[in-house]
């Protein structure tokens, strides 16, 4: 029997976003065949009708709800999501993470799950590889974002990783499993945006093979504002590095 697929969003006022998403889900899952899988919809305190939008769709995907009845952040919300995934998962089972602002294709699923298969055990989808491309982002997040990818691979180069931030990625179930069990809830104890950069940190000690693939991401198609708070997030993200760093 093949292993299940978990596909876990953090959502945090995607009403706009999130249906269009999780019906390319269901038309990606269809068309690959990837059975049995599992959308975990993390709502993280949303305030218009992400909720709702989710719960029309349960009759016909399938959808499982955890909410926080406050806003916590992208780290708490990605935490109790991977907390939850693993918890019910096998170990050979795949645990994906999407952003649910409907950026990110669906379609590349199947390739990362193959890529999994074939012996990686983290696989991240990625905007610097050949072929990727980036559709609607400013120039300035764009050199942003390129300027964190070469500080991460100076400072913590991972074997196979040049994307570090990007929150479209795809693990063998056993790997989240083990750096629960080793960390703790400490495994993402980060609570902004740079927590994905931070989960790579601590995966990396762990002897493990990271592939990525060119990935399309069309913020072009982006519906309202960006939760990122640029500032904010470059200086925690600098704060991470220093910690990092001195340990």
């Amino acid at each position: 029997m093949p292993g299940k697929t978990f596909i876990i969003l953090p959502a945090f006022n995607e009403e706009k976003s999130i249906g269009k998403l999780l019906i390319h889900i269901e038309q990606s899952m269809d068309d690959s065949n990837i059975r049995p899988y599992e959308v975990v919809v993390v709502n993280d305190g949303s305030e218009d009708e992400t909720l709702y939008t989710v719960q029309q769709l349960q009759q016909r995907i399938p959808i499982s709800i955890l909410t926080h009845e406050v806003n916590q952040g992208l780290g708490a919300t990605l935490r109790d999501g991977l907390f939850e995934a693993s918890k019910r998962a096998d170990d050979r089972d795949i645990i994906v993470t999407m952003d649910a602002d409907d950026t990110h294709i669906p379609g590349l699923i199947l390739r990362m799950i193959r890529m999994l298969r074939e012996g990686c055990d983290v696989v991240i989808a990625s905007r610097y590889r050949p072929g990727s491309r980036v559709i609607g982002l400013s120039i300035y997040r764009k050199l942003l974002s390129l300027s964190a990818s070469w500080l991460f691979r100076l400072l913590f180069p991972i074997p196979g990783v040049r994307d570090f931030t990007s929150g479209f990625r795809a693990y063998k179930a056993s790997v989240i499993k083990t750096a629960i069990q080793f960390y703790g809830d400490d495994f993402v104890d980060q609570d902004g945006f740079q927590c994905m950069v931070d989960i790579l940190l601590k995966l990396r000690k762990m002897n493990l093979i990271f592939r990525e693939v060119p990935m399309i991401l069309r913020y072009d198609l982006k519906e309202g504002k960006s939760k990122m708070n640029i500032k904010t997030t470059t200086i925690n993200t600098l704060k991470l590095v220093i910690k990092r760093a001195t340990k």
